[in-house]
């Protein structure tokens, strides 16, 4: 995700310069030398020289050559080095689950997918991301460098203790203590776990380096999306923000929900909805890949499915336009591969219900990240996180009791 130097160069609100402030500033890409440092900053010099000294020690500050000399001797230069750490990031679907090694700007090293269904239970599952990523890591040049790892899981996640709630496709995890699992089994304290739909929106906002505001909808076996307002994820005050899914859609009516509740989008408009309404007309189609195979086909029917399942979320999106003002709505999940067909409904009730002063710059997008979103997502979930000012200062400081 865009490293903001603006932010970066200034003081933080405490009035306190940590390292891990001058870190944010060393963090957005070019070299710097310590005068340069001192003169951004107003730190005295010998207050750089030390901070500096600390970053350097860590490995993720290296030199990297001398700045052009005016006369005298030239000034050493420093800069981030993202190859310091690795990051394992854990996409966890319905059915498969991919692990992949990556580095601290999510540049992919290497990587482990298996065919295995979430329901195979949280031993399982989570037994194999442990087992790759000790693979991984074994494999590549600084196994004992993980700096965390993020995990992506198809259902309502507890943020703050990563824990599964109630998720109505896992049997069995309701409440498992991924966390302690995952830091029993892998050589890291930092573990972070999300539901997928937010994991991915981290992730496609990676590919909309200029955008702060950003909906990100999945739309597969079921509906979510994922909120990015000022560059933020909102995950609002319990976790459910974005949960589309389960808003009620004039046409549903009392259609019954995998939720329990009738009336939902989820019901009428997700892939497995659609498969289920084209199977009744006569059409083979028991799965959101044969709505796929048949719609890449060109199959009339399932084509004129598809765009009203897309007029039905955006009946839902345009009263989420309303109210977030988002400058980009991006459709992805399994269903974005055939996603224009959806996005010209989507655009269709969109472009109509909204204010022209919401829609005039607004986009409605197919997924740049593709099936890379959730991996790209864990992967900077955990970057954001042992990156930030707090996350160097604790590692320094742990360094420091050493």
């Amino acid at each position: 995700m865009r490293d903001d130097l603006t932010k970066g160069e200034q003081p933080p609100a405490t009035g306190v310069f940590r390292a891990g402030d001058l870190f944010q500033i060393l963090r957005a890409g070019r070299p710097w030398t310590r005068a340069e440092l001192a003169t951004t900053t107003g730190l005295s010099r010998s207050s750089v020289v030390g901070k500096v000294e600390r970053l350097l020690r860590s490995g993720l500050v290296v030199p990297v050559g001398e700045a052009q000399s005016s006369g005298g001797r030239p000034a050493s230069r420093f800069a981030f080095d993202p190859q310091a750490r690795t990051v394992l990031a854990a996409g966890i679907g319905a059915s498969h689950v991919r692990v992949t090694l990556t580095d601290l700007k999510g540049h992919v090293l290497a990587e482990e997918c298996e065919p295995l269904p979430v329901t195979a239970g949280p031993d399982v599952v989570l037994g194999f991301v442990a087992d790759a990523g000790k693979r991984l890591l074994a494999e590549s040049d600084r196994p004992e460098n993980l700096a965390g790892v993020g995990i992506g899981l198809p259902g309502p996640v507890q943020h703050i203790t990563g824990r599964p709630v109630k998720p109505p496709i896992m049997p069995g995890w309701d409440d498992f203590d991924v966390v302690g699992f995952v830091r029993g089994s892998l050589p890291t304290r930092v573990v972070l776990v999300d539901n997928d739909v937010n994991i991915m929106a981290i992730g496609e906002r990676w590919f909309w380096p200029d955008v702060d505001d950003l909906l990100f909808i999945k739309v597969a076996t079921g509906i979510g999306s994922g909120v990015i307002s000022s560059g933020q994820l909102q995950r609002g005050a319990d976790g459910t923000a974005g949960d589309i899914g389960h808003v009620r859609s004039a046409r549903a009516q009392d259609i019954v929900c995998r939720c329990g509740n009738t009336g939902c989008l989820e019901a009428i408009a997700s892939g497995a909805a659609v498969a289920r309404s084209l199977s009744a007309q006569g059409l083979d189609t028991k799965s959101t890949v044969d709505v796929i195979t048949l719609a890449a086909n060109g199959d009339t029917a399932v084509i004129q499915a598809l765009r009203q399942a897309g007029r039905d979320i955006g009946e839902v999106l345009a009263t989420c336009v309303n109210l977030l003002n988002p400058r980009v709505v991006v459709i992805g999940g399994a269903m974005a591969a055939v996603g224009e067909h959806l996005a010209a409904g989507v655009r269709e009730v969109v472009y109509q219900r909204s204010p022209p002063l919401a829609t005039t710059n607004l986009r409605i997008s197919l997924s740049r990240a593709g099936e890379r979103a959730a991996i790209m997502g864990a992967s900077q979930l955990v970057c954001q996180h042992v990156l930030s000012p707090e996350g160097i200062e604790a590692e320094l400081t742990g360094a420091d009791a050493e």
